[in-house]
């Protein structure tokens, strides 16, 4: 039997962080070669240490996309990070490329052809999620420590406050009969200048903490940790060696949700990795958002090469109002999951992956150009059609 009353925690890091450095320039070379070709290949891996960042990956698409375009499409996106400072500036680190042409290999057996159609980019597992603990149907706690970096982040780029790039949040919900009530805790650790106080950095903080929970929601003062060792002043790549693809719980569901291990930031549409992890989201969150179920976990799998899922799975944690058999053959009719059919109705060949980035891949508004199609609602209707509702 599963618990009412708990406490629950989910994190978060900005787009600083020395992770979220490299899963934000893999991504910009990713929409740089959709933008020149829609059926680019990528899957693209930056390492960045103290003023040096590493290229390395297979791709196929534009011959003008070349080493020296590469390396400046990384200093162009530490930039806008806001990286100018000593230890890892956008204008003087090294930036060396070591990217080259995808396997033959991996081609022929993922390209479509006279005789097949487009398969999977490599085997594996991708879960979708969904819930009714906040407007955009993510769980709360993961939410808020989103929240409460982005409003800092937006800070910083006006000019507004002394925060640097580089920060982490954290946020513990306590659950009554399983719903969030308010927090028991909540840390923070930001990236300051020089000669700036643990004090003066907490009252900085908090009114974005406040601005993120709901009214009444602030956890007691005494649990309220901000830079808890102190000092923060060196950070980014340049206090931790940052890597693509570590943050994968921080980009989905905050640990409330299974995950299936691959990373998203890097890879095309082609890759499963993401499609999928983005159609699983994108079902749960319709089945959830046409009130068929107050949670919602969708598993998917494929096999290299393969074109059709091999598996389908529908888990809505004893909330479900409709069998989750018939649940999980609805969701296959009302959606084509071969990778190709998850590319189309998602329109995901497009340069729509750096601002995915920092601050989660889901939970986030669609956009006018096609950004975040995956958290559209516009199955409600025939889902709700299907059962009657």
């Amino acid at each position: 039997m599963s618990q009412s009353d708990y406490l629950f925690t989910s994190e978060s890091v900005s787009e600083g962080h020395p992770d979220k450095v490299c899963d934000r320039i893999s991504d910009a070379i990713v929409d740089a070669f959709l933008a020149g070709d829609p059926l680019s290949r990528v899957a693209l891996e930056t390492l960045a240490t103290t003023n040096f960042v590493v290229l390395a990956g297979e791709v196929r698409g534009p011959e003008s996309l070349t080493h020296e375009r590469l390396e400046q499409i990384a200093r162009d996106a530490i930039k806008d990070i806001g990286y100018d400072q000593e230890g890892f500036s956008w204008k003087d680190a090294q930036v060396i490329s070591r990217v080259h042409a995808q396997s033959a290999d991996i081609a022929m057996g993922v390209d479509a052809g006279a005789e097949k159609d487009e398969g999977a980019g490599d085997q594996g597992i991708m879960f979708g999620y969904a819930c009714t603990e906040t407007e955009h149907l993510m769980p709360a706690p993961l939410a808020f420590s989103h929240a409460i970096l982005k409003s800092m982040a937006d800070a910083r780029h006006a000019g507004e406050s002394a925060f640097g790039p580089d920060s982490k949040s954290q946020v513990t919900l306590r659950y009554v009969n399983g719903r969030p009530v308010g927090a028991t805790s909540i840390v923070v650790s930001t990236q300051h200048a020089e000669g700036v106080s643990q004090e003066e950095i907490r009252e900085k903080v908090r009114p974005h903490v406040l601005k993120a929970l709901p009214e009444g929601w602030m956890c007691p003062e005494a649990e309220f940790y901000v830079n808890p060792t102190g000092r923060f002043v060196i950070g980014g790549p340049d206090g931790d060696t940052g890597l693509t693809g570590r943050k994968i719980i921080v980009d989905t569901y905050g640990g409330a949700a299974p995950h299936g291990g691959g990373a998203f930031s890097g890879k095309d549409p082609t890759k499963v990795d993401r499609s999928a992890a983005y159609a699983a989201r994108y079902l749960a969150k319709n089945v959830v958002a046409a009130g068929l179920a107050e949670k919602c976990v969708i598993q998917l799998s494929y096999a290299i090469g393969v074109s059709k899922p091999l598996s389908i799975y529908v888990d809505t944690s004893g909330t479900g109002k409709v069998d989750e058999t018939h649940l999980a053959n609805v969701l296959m009719e009302v959606m084509d999951l071969s990778p190709r059919g998850i590319r189309e109705h998602l329109q995901l060949a497009r340069p729509i992956y750096a601002r995915t980035a920092a601050y989660g891949h889901f939970g986030r508004a669609p956009e006018a150009d096609g950004g975040f199609s995956w958290e559209k609602t516009d199955l409600v209707p025939s889902l709700k059609s299907a059962f009657g509702a």
